[in-house]
């Protein structure tokens, strides 16, 4: 029998919540994070709206003399896990070396440190250069924000990033599960974090014209998925991190279980750096090689947390790739996006939608849709528009979808 895979610690730094408590009533109750940007000044930029953290302390997590010399990326992470490890019930200053061995850290991240690395770049061509961080290197280099991680909290398993854009928490997710599946280690650390909010990122997204620029003055109003007006995403920062563990494991030491990983799948297009093929056919697949893995039929799927970026190209052939996957079933199933309140958070939107989804399961609320006043008559799903709604269910699909043409799907099935 293959080894089960639970989740028995969860950590939330949302827009819309710090704490895990505080995103599940703002999500549950359909409450936006998006304002004003004030991480720098936006005013001659055309977009100035954000999905920003509020009143989150730094300093509660990394220390001002070390703050120059680490990304926001770092705060935002450590707090995450820190709350994910208390929920879990593990106490790493009083583990053993080899206990602490036996626990992994992958961290799914699409940027990872892009506003250090801006802000260093800024510093050497302004004539600043003393001024730049001595951890200039390995601070810039992606891979070291597991070893943020590690370093913290003492785990001497295995430590990696996965950075595969949207996609990247989702597979980090996907990849501590088959680690744990495959009888590597007991224990991961598992999730993502991104922190795009930064000028030279902005502008990038700007000149690809996928950022939505018309609703400065009404920034909850901005992110708008499947809503025939969407005109394209909020960025957006955050972290959310979980702890996996061998389902025996975890009831051995008494652990409250948050929910299962039951499939996980990745598939590419092979197609385009940021276009999506107009078929759907491979997230479909991705969607299908997942519900597959879980052993279950597709019409046992009660809750489809959508990708939904509210970008016109999107959301519309995500749509087509749910009705491919679910056939008649997907006009009976509900879904949602949570980015609709939040923005997109790059490579940690995956980590978020596990964390709504899981919360659902637990609250017996779906997350609603914020913003679909007209649906795009190609948008014809369930997408829980603007109310949430009480349903039970035990089976739920979260997705995401990626530039470079990278679809990934898990399956969460709730504890019972």
């Amino acid at each position: 029998m293959k080894r089960r895979v639970v989740i028995t610690g969860m950590g939330a730094i949302s827009p819309n919540g710090i704490g895990v408590d505080a995103f599940a009533r703002a999500t549950r109750e359909g409450i936006s994070g998006i304002g004003p940007i004030t991480r720098f000044d936006a005013s001659d930029f055309a977009v100035r709206v954000a999905g920003e953290i509020k009143g989150f302390r730094e300093e509660d997590y990394i220390a001002p003399k070390d703050r120059p010399h680490v990304s926001r990326v770092a705060p935002l992470a450590i707090a995450a896990v820190a709350e994910a490890v208390a929920a879990a019930g593990i106490e790493p200053a009083s583990m053993s070396r080899d206990e602490l061995r036996k626990v992994g850290v992958i961290v799914g991240s699409g940027g990872g440190s892009q506003e250090f690395t801006e802000e260093q770049y800024r510093l050497f061509h302004t004539g600043k250069w003393r001024q730049c961080s001595v951890y200039v290197v390995p601070t810039s280099t992606i891979g070291t924000l597991a070893s943020e991680i590690s370093m913290r909290f003492g785990f001497r398993g295995l430590s990696h990033v996965i950075s595969t854009g949207c996609t990247s928490s989702t597979d980090a997710l996907g990849y501590a599960y088959r680690t744990i599946q495959a009888g590597v280690l007991d224990q991961m650390i598992a999730g993502g974090v991104d922190a795009p909010i930064a000028p030279l990122i902005m502008r990038g997204f700007m000149a690809m014209r996928i950022l939505a620029s018309r609703w400065n003055d009404r920034p909850e109003l901005a992110s708008r998925p499947f809503s025939r007006d969407r005109e394209g995403f909020v960025i957006a920062e955050g972290s959310w991190f979980f702890v996996l563990e061998e389902r025996e494991h975890a009831l051995a030491r008494g652990a409250k279980l948050f929910g299962e990983i039951a499939g996980y799948a990745s598939t590419c297009e092979a197609y385009h750096r940021v276009r999506l093929e107009e078929c759907g056919e491979e997230p479909a697949r991705a969607i299908s090689m997942a519900i597959e893995e879980a052993g279950v039929a597709p019409e046992a799927i009660g809750y489809l947390n959508y990708h939904g970026t509210s970008t016109e190209l999107n959301d519309r052939i995500e749509t087509r790739a749910v009705k491919l996957a679910f056939g008649k079933h997907a006009y009976k199933l509900p879904g949602s996006s949570l980015k609709s309140l939040i923005g997109h958070p790059q490579g940690a939107c995956g980590a978020a939608g596990v964390s709504a989804t899981l919360l659902a399961m637990r609250d017996g609320v779906l997350p609603p849709t914020a913003n679909v006043d007209v649906p795009d008559p190609e948008c014809d799903l369930d997408y829980i528009p603007d109310t949430g709604r009480r349903v039970d269910f035990e089976y739920a699909v979260a997705n995401c979808i990626a530039f470079g043409s990278k679809n990934s799907a898990l399956v969460l099935k709730k504890h019972v």
